[in-house]
């Protein structure tokens, strides 16, 4: 069950690689009419239903650790452990809010915050990492045994890919402006 073999590597290569190279060679082709790029179409509405996911999913990690929470508790210093670590995953959450808010709002802030939400991940991931070993005062291995890396580690390489597209786009830079009202909610075009 450990071994990693050449079909698993060339099925996520083809996963992570099919969308990347649809997307760098959408983005390196000149649009024909650049300001009609506008609004959530496109590449941007993956992203957009990514964005709006994200906190779902963050939730929904919540639920699933609510068993092994609920075993940590029983251990020395087991609550504190939980509670430092819900207090991450709220903060991260929160992160994610204000960064689907900004989105939705069409705020020039919005690639800034993406940006910080993806840099957020492996600080919260590592942060999170080091309170759990000392407050349980468990080596870090045993807090990363199994396959806990890698989940954390495919979610920051997909992001970073979608970090870029925000960064490249013209769409992007044509939707989120900060011209215009602030209070204008997104719409689909």
């Amino acid at each position: 069950m450990g071994v990693f073999s050449v079909w698993h590597w060339a099925i996520v290569l083809l996963l992570i690689g099919v969308p990347v190279f649809f997307a760098v060679r959408s983005a390196a082709k000149p649009s024909q009419n650049p300001e009609a790029l506008v609004g959530f179409g496109g590449w941007l509405m993956l992203l957009a239903i990514g964005q709006t996911l994200s906190p779902l999913r963050t939730l929904a990690d919540f639920a699933n650790s609510a068993d092994g929470y609920q075993q940590l508790m029983t251990l020395p210093n087991g609550p504190l452990a939980v509670y430092g670590e819900v207090a991450f995953n709220l903060a991260f959450l929160a992160l994610q809010l204000v960064v689907l808010v900004s989105m939705l709002r069409r705020s020039h802030r919005f690639p800034r915050l993406f940006l910080l939400q993806w840099l957020a991940m492996p600080v919260v991931f590592v942060l999170d990492t080091i309170w759990v070993a000392s407050v349980l005062g468990v080596p870090v291995s045993l807090v990363l045994a199994g396959d806990a890396l890698v989940a954390p580690v495919v979610s920051f390489v997909l992001t970073g890919v979608w970090v870029a597209y925000v960064y490249k786009s013209v769409r992007v830079r044509n939707t989120f402006t900060g011209v215009g009202p602030t209070t204008q909610v997104a719409s689909v075009s």
